[in-house]
């Protein structure tokens, strides 16, 4: 019989898959690590926090044989996690990756990737306050377009639901296309930031009801 995918919660042997779909997907939705001389830089900014700090709200996409294909990472209070990001996370990583120098228009993509990983701060959006809790959701391709993304979704949103949390917010990259298509048709709405250039990255919310219909 023909292993059945599933999602379940996150766990810490998870670890290295995880840091592998980021990688393998950090690129406006493709591989990273043609772009990155070291992709590690990637997870470290957008997934192994999330583990570290919010264990409870991460959830992979087992294959069926125990192995993580996809995940859904995330936090319920944004405000709090950039704090612990600073204080709990950053110290851990940034001998490793340390903070860039020089004018940012000169940054190589490494060095973008370490500015974000230095400036937790930059989640804190004026505009997004009504939206506490925010996500990160990665598939690998061979598990794209399956349904299991909705899936992860409602997982999430259930979660917050029951940690009393209203609404939630991503930040993508507006390049990504694919990932928007996948985002309306979830209900999520765009979300004008006046401190984000538009062309480089878009904000989105939803409340954290689960009101997609079935077949979407």
């Amino acid at each position: 019989m023909t292993p059945t995918a599933s999602v379940r919660p996150y766990r810490p042997a998870d670890a290295p898959a995880l840091d592998d779909i980021c990688v393998r997907t950090a690129h406006n939705g493709r591989d990273s690590r043609p772009v990155y001389a070291d992709p590690a830089v990637l997870p470290a900014v957008f997934a192994a926090p999330y583990v570290h700090l919010d264990p409870d709200l991460a959830f992979v996409l087992d294959d069926g044989e125990g192995r993580a294909v996809g995940y859904i990472l995330g936090t319920a209070d944004t405000a709090r996690f950039a704090e612990e990001f600073r204080t709990e996370w950053l110290p851990r990583v940034a001998a490793r990756y340390p903070a860039p120098q020089g004018p940012p228009g000169t940054r190589t993509p490494d060095e973008v990737m370490a500015g974000l990983l230095h400036d937790p701060e930059r989640m804190i959006v004026p505009e997004l306050a009504a939206y506490p809790a925010h996500l990160h959701i990665d598939l690998l391709p061979d598990w794209q377009g399956q349904g299991h993304g909705r899936t992860l979704m409602r997982t999430f949103w259930r979660a917050l639901r029951e940690r009393g949390v209203p609404a939630v917010h991503l930040v993508m990259a507006t390049a990504n296309t694919p990932a928007r298509a996948f985002y309306d048709r979830l209900g999520f709405h765009e979300i004008a930031a006046a401190g984000l250039d538009p062309a480089d990255v878009t904000c989105l919310g939803r409340t954290t009801q689960d009101t997609v219909p079935a077949g979407t």
